[in-house]
């Protein structure tokens, strides 16, 4: 089979994934989670989404909940900006049918963030 056939089934999806406190999972201390943009490929969205969870099991992370936002011409279709940046680990995760984690952002305090921190 031809590296391009298989390409052609393989997709780049957009992942939110929120995931709670584990222990050893790395997270700052004092943090009650966090939100993890991640860029997984997939023949499907359902796929990718399998296989993120199960990476971020791996790593002793606890998912919760996952977002899908597309793959990236649905984003365009939605008026997304995607920069070359996101672009560029996109085709990485293409090309290495992965799972890639583009940015982690902890959450702090028990309050659901409804109360400003000042």
């Amino acid at each position: 089979m031809s590296k391009e056939a298989k390409v052609s089934r393989q997709k780049v999806y957009t992942l939110l994934v929120q995931v709670g406190r584990k222990d050893g999972d790395g997270l700052p201390k004092g943090s009650s989670g966090a939100a993890l943009m991640c860029y997984a490929s997939g023949v499907d969205e359902a796929e990718a989404v399998r296989e993120t969870v199960a990476i971020l099991k791996q790593a002793d992370l606890a998912p919760l909940d996952v977002t899908g936002y597309g793959t990236l011409d649905e984003r365009l279709d939605q008026g997304h900006d995607v920069d070359e940046d996101e672009r560029t680990l996109m085709q990485r995760a293409l090309d290495e049918n992965s799972v890639i984690v583009a940015q982690m952002t902890p959450f702090f305090g028990d309050d659901g963030g409804d109360t400003p921190k000042h």
